[in-house]
């Protein structure tokens, strides 16, 4: 299971990578697994705000519904469309084509960035729930 050292993470495992004015947003590779098969997932509109905590859209798989919850707060800036027509994606690559919305980050609050796990806390919280 692959948790790149660049990202930053959720408790309910989705990632944000920063670039530039945008925060890239997607699910992790362990919550593409646990999911199984991705075979839909909502999208917000572009222009939207999300509010970190809150959910933004879902996945949906051959084994469940998942909501996504937006790790930092902001303004959509784009969503991936390929997704709409390739949900796969997102199990195929959740880190790289599978990403789901960025948001713009010119109004980021640094506390909201500061309350994300990183790496090491991140596999810490894997090993906790398999343990579990």
């Amino acid at each position: 299971m692959s948790v790149p050292k660049d990202l930053k993470y959720t408790e309910e495992h989705e990632w944000v990578r920063f670039e530039e004015d945008r925060a890239v947003i997607g699910i992790t590779d362990y919550a593409q697994e646990a999911l199984g098969e991705i075979v839909f997932v909502e999208l917000p509109v572009e222009g939207a705000e999300i509010v970190q905590g809150d959910s933004f859209g879902a996945a949906e798989s051959t084994k469940a519904v998942s909501e996504l919850f937006a790790p930092v707060s902001g303004e959509i800036a784009e969503v991936n469309d390929l997704l709409v027509d390739s949900p796969e994606l997102v199990n195929a690559d959740p880190y790289g084509d599978g990403w789901i919305v960025k948001i713009h980050t010119d109004e980021l609050d640094e506390s909201e960035v500061e309350s994300l796990l990183d790496p090491s806390g991140y596999e810490e919280l894997i090993e906790d729930e398999e343990d579990a």
